[in-house]
């Protein structure tokens, strides 16, 4: 497995920890219990609620290898010294689309940490692309599958 280097915000690093600690204490033992009740019920070669928690068990451990994996290249990103006169990731940006005048705001993360609900929007997403690198009073467009959508760069702010 390739060791990408994952850069996240202090908070997506510790969701991160959460999401491995519940499925190592919580979820493993859950289908341990489960193939161990599966054993008990007698022929292993026709039952299949035994093949139905091994396939879980298998599924949870890529699961938790991948978790580990991401931890393990993580890189904690700190916000305080970053350049503010260009769009990078932690950046917060104000944009307006030029066709209907709307103002958005967004703060450029990690795919990992994307969450569109918070204004969260992933380096790697159409919009992400085309503000990374970009300037204040500069214009972007966005290819977005509906046709292309030109927005300017309002404010650029950690």
């Amino acid at each position: 497995m390739s060791q990408t280097i994952t850069y996240l915000t202090e908070e997506g690093y510790n969701k991160l920890k959460e999401e491995l600690n519940r499925l190592v204490t919580k979820e493993r033992p859950s289908i341990s219990a489960q193939i161990a009740e599966a054993r008990d019920k007698g022929d292993l070669s026709e039952n299949a609620e035994y093949d139905a928690a091994k396939n879980a068990q298998g599924m949870l451990e890529m699961k938790i290898n991948k978790l580990q994996n991401d931890l393990a290249n993580a890189r904690i990103l700190d916000q305080s010294g970053l350049d503010e006169s260009k769009v990078l990731i932690l950046s917060k940006v104000k944009v307006k689309e030029k066709k209907s005048n709307k103002i958005f705001e967004y703060q450029l993360v990690n795919e990992s940490e994307a969450d569109l609900k918070s204004g969260k929007i992933s380096i790697k997403s159409p919009i992400g692309k085309a503000l990374l690198g970009k300037t204040k009073k500069e214009t972007v467009i966005i290819q977005a599958p509906a046709g292309n959508i030109e927005m300017e760069i309002l404010e650029i702010k950690r």
